[in-house]
């Protein structure tokens, strides 16, 4: 059985991600010239924002979702479908399910061969420092969620939100949507101030 997430996928996402993208597309570059997957609490000068990362994880996260259900689904007959579109309950090729679990592997499918739908909210959650030591990449973890600025995965409000919006979407789309499980994956705590909403 694959092993839920953990700080090697992070670490790997790096390694695989720098064989296409540059170290600044994947990291923040302090002033100093240093690489860190988010600021530090401790830095104090001027900061930017990094986007590129982003859909370089999403689509990262998502397979890895894909391939750890695939597991589960197979065993049942069934299969782990990434980037599933349904037209009739709001899944469209703009806003397709990040996976689901249907009765056939097909990309378009018809409401009653999906078993379950996936949303995937994971991101980096722990810091990280690239460095080039002796000309060979090193990626460090330099701590966890609590040290760094960034509000990864679920704990971001914009994530849950959309997750939360997307769950809404699907379920009030038609009758056959309504028996359909919606569930949201996340790879951090979620904010206590959502507890009741979820």
């Amino acid at each position: 059985m694959k092993m839920l997430w953990k700080k090697e996928n992070e670490h790997d996402f790096f390694i695989n991600s720098l064989s296409f993208a540059t170290p600044e597309q994947l990291f923040y570059v302090t002033s100093g010239k240093k690489y860190f997957a988010y600021w530090p609490k401790s830095y104090a000068d001027t900061k930017t924002t990094l986007q590129s990362r982003n859909s370089l994880i999403g689509t990262y996260t998502e397979k890895w979702c894909t391939d750890l259900f695939s597991e589960i689904a197979n065993q049942l007959g069934d299969y782990s479908v990434q980037g599933a579109i349904c037209e009739e309950i709001g899944l469209t090729s703009q806003s397709p399910a990040d996976v689901a679990i249907c009765k056939t592997k097909d990309i378009i499918q018809k409401p009653e061969n999906i078993l379950m739908i996936a949303e995937v909210k994971m991101s980096i959650v722990w810091n990280w420092e690239y460095k080039k030591v002796d000309g060979k990449i090193r990626i460090d973890c330099i701590g966890d969620y609590k040290t760094h600025t960034g509000q990864p995965s679920i704990r971001r409000s914009d994530s849950m939100l959309k997750a939360i919006g997307k769950s809404i979407n699907v379920r009030v789309s038609c009758d056959k949507a309504a028996k359909i499980p919606i569930i949201v994956i996340g790879n951090t705590p979620i904010n206590p101030g959502y507890f009741q909403k979820v």
